[in-house]
């Protein structure tokens, strides 16, 4: 097994244990609400976003799988379509606790942004793991969508094929732009719960 695979196991092993100790938001139930700092300093609260589509997406630099879908620019490519019409607002969660992998600075948050000429709205910095928590997010990256009205509407992968290969980009569903597609339309999500694959979110320790 290779090593990327590994990674992918343990991954997926981590989502569905943590799973039993933490249950899942519900879909077209209300999505937890949240405060949070961003990495400019600013606030953002949920409640005020309400009246746009929402899109989180749980990241951490360092993880292969995160990689595949920013070096090949599909991310990218995500953030710019969704947030063209104007009412949505795509917000990256970065939950990893302090010394753990994928832990950042607001400073660093924004190069690597820059960098990788990333389009979220905002980056949330969620050093204590509360609203990685209260969404039961247990890796990078996970993807969720809520509504204009509050409800979740998809949590999940961003596609369908787990791997950290970008030659399967093409070849996989994928789940965001079906998703957002299907609230544009105002039809019915068609796969509203999907398994996310990607590397186990390193949460500070319970104290």
């Amino acid at each position: 097994m290779s090593v990327l695979s590994r990674i992918a196991t343990v991954a997926l092993v981590s989502l569905t244990t943590a799973g039993l100790a933490q249950a899942a938001p519900v879909v077209d139930q209300p999505a937890p609400d949240f405060t949070g700092v961003t990495a400019k300093g600013e606030t953002v609260n949920l409640e005020d976003l309400r009246g746009k589509t929402v899109v989180l997406e749980w990241t951490n630099h360092r993880c292969p799988f995160v990689a595949k879908h920013y070096n090949s620019g599909n991310m990218q490519a995500l953030q710019q379509e969704t947030q063209a019409e104007g009412d949505v607002v795509w917000l990256q969660v970065i939950s990893s606790g302090p010394g753990r992998s994928g832990h950042v600075t607001g400073e660093k948050a924004q190069a690597l942004n820059a960098d990788r000429e990333a389009l979220p709205a905002d980056t949330l910095l969620d050093e204590s793991g509360a609203i990685g928590q209260a969404y039961a997010a247990r890796v990078t990256p996970h993807m969720y969508i809520i509504d204009e009205a509050g409800l979740l509407r998809y949590q999940g992968g961003i596609d369908s094929i787990a791997s950290a290969n970008p030659a399967d980009i093409p070849k996989a569903t994928n789940y965001v732009r079906e998703a957002m597609a299907a609230l544009g339309a105002g039809e019915a999500v068609p796969n509203p719960v999907t398994r996310a694959y990607g590397c186990s979110i390193r949460y500070a320790p319970a104290s």
